[in-house]
């Protein structure tokens, strides 16, 4: 079946606050642009329980808040195409007026760009044990920052033994009764400095050569089996929330090839979200950012489109 070619001077890839910002800030400057999903459309955000970070919206669920931007993004009459997965983009080169064309196919498109943004977010891993994708979002989260203060005089755990899993343990001392750090060896992986200062808080409690081979819980999490590495002795340990650091993975590998990534696959960027391949440009947490939120994607989205439609005005 022949795709349906559609003609575009932009086009977003990726619908989650990122993209969605670069969707509102596109329409502004009247950029003819069209945005597509892999999915449906909200991006990451939808599994978060809470967020009481982002300005304006306290207490909201992921959720909500993302019904909320899309919301407004239909106002201003955007369509966004879901279930839309690009699986290829092409670059066309044009020696005369050394720029470019961009063709990026789905099983249905052909979009014909001169610039692309995209916002195709990260992944955390996981760890693909029972109960995890039941329970994300109920009690199991990859972000302290976000949903840390939701549990206040809580016993909480955090899985990981690296520099972001410590850093989130000392974070979440700030409202947990007490964090259990649970890491599959005998040794930590995070710097000396971070590590030391973990085992001088109190609250913080280890359970190194220790796995996690189960989340249980009705309607929320409500306790992890664990088991030890040299022994195999199971134990139960009762808390109200996990939180998952075995890595995160950007959703870049359309890019390969076309744009520089940095050593873990995070699109290179420079402060206009620029990337090496001119007329591309990447937003939110695809991208090597120091800061992976809300609302920093939806920041980026504006600073993306804003870059593209500068591109896009000298062409």
């Amino acid at each position: 079946m022949a795709l349906e070619t559609i003609k575009n001077d932009l086009l977003i890839i990726g619908s989650g606050p990122a993209g969605l910002g670069a969707a509102i800030y596109a329409h502004r400057a009247g950029i003819d642009f069209s945005i597509v999903d892999s999915n449906l459309a909200g991006g990451q955000i939808v599994t978060t329980g809470q967020i009481d970070n982002y300005l304006g919206f306290y207490n909201i669920s992921g959720f909500d808040l993302i019904k909320d931007m899309l919301s407004h993004v239909k106002k201003f009459g955007i369509e966004i195409k879901e279930f839309s997965k690009i699986n290829k983009i092409s670059v066309i080169h044009n020696e005369k007026t050394d720029k470019n064309t961009f063709i990026s196919e789905s099983e249905k498109y052909k979009f014909k760009t001169k610039a692309i943004i995209v916002a195709t977010g990260a992944s955390p891993k996981k760890l693909d044990i029972p109960g995890e994708d039941r329970l994300i979002g109920k009690g199991i989260s990859f972000c302290a920052t976000c949903d840390g203060a939701l549990y206040k005089d809580m016993d909480v755990a955090v899985i990981g033994g690296g520099n972001a899993a410590l850093e989130e343990a000392l974070f979440l001392t700030k409202f947990a009764r007490k964090v259990y750090i649970i890491h599959r060896r005998d040794e930590l992986r995070a710097s000396k400095t971070i590590a030391d200062k973990a085992k001088s808080n109190k609250k913080i409690h280890f359970l190194l050569n220790n796995k996690i081979i189960e989340f249980e819980g009705e309607e929320r999490l409500a306790k992890v089996v664990i088991q030890n590495n040299k022994t195999n002795i199971l134990k139960d340990i009762n808390v109200s929330a996990v939180f998952e650091y075995v890595g995160i993975k950007p959703n870049s590998a359309l890019l390969k090839d076309i744009v520089e990534l940095d050593e873990l696959g995070f699109v290179v960027t420079n402060k206009n979200l620029e990337t090496s391949m001119p007329g591309i440009f990447a937003a939110g947490d695809v991208r090597n950012t120091p800061l992976r939120q809300v609302i920093t994607a939806v920041a980026d989205g504006a600073v993306a489109a804003t870059s593209a439609e500068k591109y896009l005005s000298e062409i």
